[in-house]
């Protein structure tokens, strides 16, 4: 299953994406999923989970809400409770879930539209005597019993406690369905690959112009600006984060941005996320400011040969233990264990959330692995930090799994480190981009 990278537009003179078919092949690896649990039905308030069984999205200041939830009923087809005039905006625009007029349902499928107002708890922001919560129990108690499934287990992804406590108020057995979501989402379909290759192209752009922007005096919180500009003038849905650290800041790793100012000799290295039609990137590149240390050299070098041998070792069959025995123990780059090194040799599903199944670590993958199947598509992550204790290098690069290996679907420059920043001169010619003579510890 090869890859394929399109203009961001549907078009008559070409197959690119194709909405129905996406949201047909979501469904049915859903249903099927769930055919093959012990469950009677999915009840979910994860927004990914919503958008892979609904087809709907409402704006992603809804995503860390819990208002918004839909049930799949085995035998049955999706219903969606959406927050207030959305769902009279779905009944107008989206006909895929109005399923009364569909003459090959059954009466008791067809019986109702599947998109209805509804609302949860507001994180509990509803007064507890309003009875939201009993009632949102009360709406999917009704649906069930349609269907004859409220003796069933009721597989639920996340939900707030009230919500749990309904719900068993009710009578109803509530389990864990996460994984049943999870299983679905770990196969792309090929318009799934489509739109994670589009979003990585437009990151690809974005780090084009974070590298001709990057030079002393840069602000780390002026780069994420720049990049999220980029982002979305090309037509990103929503840009999740920017991760931007520089100099001592990338030894430990922080995890987030600041108002740092860039200096010359400064690593600096960057994880862009956004989503395009929902589906997301992580995707790390590393950087020099002016020039680079023979340490940020040599630690650039390092994580680059962890990241080769790791796509080289990626084939259908091949487990995620086979892929992290290559990587370096916590202990060989200065943490006690794996759990306080999590994260920097990893490598982890990319769909409509940015960690999905399958997961590659060695905290977990070496008991549990987990198999590398054709149609996967995943990020590999390797950092390591320079010998001087200054600086670090991280590299992340975004994988299809076909049938023969893996296909790079990141395609901005990292084989080797990259210098920004402009050229200066000396009597004797350029200034040299590895250097030394002023370096943080002189230690040439």
């Amino acid at each position: 299953m090869g890859t394929a990278t399109f203009g961001i537009n549907v078009v008559d003179w070409e197959e690119r994406v194709v909405p129905e078919r996406l949201r047909a092949e979501r469904l049915a690896r859903l249903e099927q999923q769930l055919d093959s649990s012990d469950l009677g039905a999915l009840l979910t308030f994860d927004f990914h989970n919503i958008r892979y069984m609904t087809g709907t999205h409402i704006g992603t200041w809804a995503m860390d809400k819990l208002i918004r939830f839909a049930l799949l009923p085995r035998g049955g087809k999706p219903v969606l409770w959406d927050f207030g005039s959305a769902a009279r905006h779905h009944d107008l625009y989206a006909p895929w879930l109005d399923h009364r007029t569909d003459e090959s349902l059954s009466d008791a499928v067809r019986a109702f539209s599947g998109s209805r107002a509804g609302i949860s708890v507001l994180r509990g922001a509803f007064h507890p005597q309003a009875g939201i919560a009993e009632s949102l129990a009360d709406k999917i108690f009704a649906e069930l019993d349609r269907f004859g499934l409220t003796g069933e287990p009721i597989g639920i992804d996340i939900a707030e406690i009230p919500v749990l406590k309904a719900l068993e108020a009710r009578g109803l057995t509530v389990v864990d369905g996460q994984q049943v979501f999870l299983e679905a989402r770990r196969i792309k379909t090929r318009d799934e690959i489509t739109l994670l290759t589009t979003a990585a192209s437009m990151v690809d752009a974005a780090y084009d112009d974070l590298y001709a922007f990057l030079r002393p005096g840069v602000r780390e919180n002026e780069a994420v600006g720049l990049v999220a500009n980029k982002l979305y003038s090309l037509g990103s849905e929503h840009v999740e984060g920017v991760n931007a650290i520089s100099g001592e800041r990338c030894a430990p790793h922080p995890h987030v941005f600041s108002d740092r100012l860039l200096r010359p000799g400064d690593p600096a290295f960057f994880d862009i996320l956004h989503s395009f039609m929902g589906y997301r990137t992580c995707y790390y590149r590393t950087f020099a400011v002016g020039s680079a240390s023979a340490a940020q050299v040599d630690a650039y070098k390092r994580c680059r040969e962890y990241m080769d041998v790791a796509i080289e070792a990626v084939k259908p069959g091949r487990t995620t233990a086979d892929i992290v025995t290559l990587w370096p123990r916590a202990e060989e780059f200065g943490f006690p264990d794996e759990e306080a090194a999590f994260a920097l040799q990893y490598g982890h599903g990319v769909g409509l959330s940015i960690w999905e199944k399958p997961v590659f670590s060695r905290l977990v993958s070496l008991d549990h692995p987990e198999v590398i199947e054709e149609g996967m598509v995943f990020a590999l992550e390797t950092y390591w930090p320079a010998k001087d204790g200054w600086g670090a290098a991280r590299i992340e690069e975004e994988l299809v799994v076909t049938a023969d290996g893996a296909e790079v679907i990141t395609k901005f420059p990292a084989e080797d480190l990259l210098v920004a920043g402009q050229r200066y001169y000396t009597t004797g010619g350029y200034l040299p981009t590895t250097r030394d003579a002023q370096s943080h510890l002189n230690n040439r």
